[in-house]
C-alpha cells in the first residue's frame, strides 16, 4: 500500500512539472526609469522610457545633415584649386577622390532633407566662404586660410592644402561621432558611420603624404 501511494505520489508530481513546463516565459522587467530634468528651481523627475522610431528624424539628424553639406562643400572649394596648383599627381589624385567622395555624399544629404520636407543648404551658404569663418562647425578652413591657400602654388599649397584638409576631415569625424551618439534616424546614421570610415582612410592617406613633403 505504501508502495502504491509512493508511486500515484511521483506521477501526479511528474504530470505536474510537465504542466508547468509548457508556461510562457516571463514578462521581462520594465527597463529603468528615465531622469526627465526639472525646470529651474524644481527637481527632476522620471518617468518611463518611451520606443524610439528609428525611421522618423529627430532634432540631432537634421542638424547633421544641414550643417554637414556647407562643410563639405567647403572641401569641394579646396578639392577644385588643386589642379591649377600642383604638378604632384598623387595629391591630384587624392583631391579628386574626396571630391568625388563629397559631391555624392551632398547629393544624398540633400535628397535626405527634401525627402523630410526640411530646407536644404544652397551652395552658397558655406561652399564658398560666404563670408564667416564657421566657427559653429568643427575643422572649417577660416577666410583667412582659404586666402593663403588660393595665394599659394607648389609645394607651398601642397603642404597648406594637406594641413587644413586634415583638419577638415577631422572635424568632419567629429560632427558624425556626435550624430551617432545623438541621432536617431537609421538612414543618417548609416550617412554618418560611411563619413567615419571613409574620411579616417583619407586622413591616414593624407598624413602619410605630408610626412613626404
Amino acid at each position: 500500500m505504501r508502495k502504491s501511494l509512493t508511486s500515484a505520489l511521483l506521477v501526479a508530481a511528474f504530470v505536474v512539472s510537465g504542466c508547468t513546463g509548457d508556461e510562457s516565459p516571463a514578462e521581462p522587467a520594465s527597463s529603468a526609469p528615465v531622469i526627465i530634468p526639472g525646470k529651474p528651481g524644481e527637481q527632476a523627475g522620471t518617468g518611463s522610457p518611451g520606443p524610439v522610431n528609428r525611421d522618423q528624424a529627430g532634432e540631432a539628424d537634421v542638424e547633421y545633415m544641414t550643417m554637414m553639406i556647407p562643410h563639405h562643400q567647403q572641401a569641394k572649394v579646396m578639392t577644385d584649386l588643386v589642379p591649377g596648383k600642383t604638378a604632384n599627381e598623387q595629391l591630384k589624385a587624392i583631391a579628386g577622390r574626396i571630391s568625388v567622395a563629397q559631391d555624392g555624399e551632398v547629393a544624398m544629404m540633400k535628397t535626405w532633407l527634401s525627402d523630410r520636407g526640411k530646407p536644404v543648404p544652397g551652395e552658397g551658404h558655406a561652399g564658398h566662404g560666404g563670408g564667416h569663418d564657421h566657427g559653429l562647425m568643427p575643422g572649417m578652413a577660416t577666410e583667412a586660410q582659404l586666402a593663403d591657400l588660393r595665394a599659394a602654388s607648389g609645394p607651398a599649397f601642397e603642404k597648406l592644402f594637406l594641413d587644413l584638409m586634415i583638419a577638415h576631415h577631422q572635424g568632419a569625424l567629429t560632427m558624425a561621432e556626435t550624430q551617432l551618439g545623438k541621432g536617431v534616424e537609421i538612414k543618417a546614421q548609416e550617412m554618418a558611420q560611411e563619413v567615419i570610415t571613409g574620411q579616417s582612410a583619407e586622413i591616414e592617406r593624407m598624413r602619410t603624404m605630408r610626412g613626404k613633403l
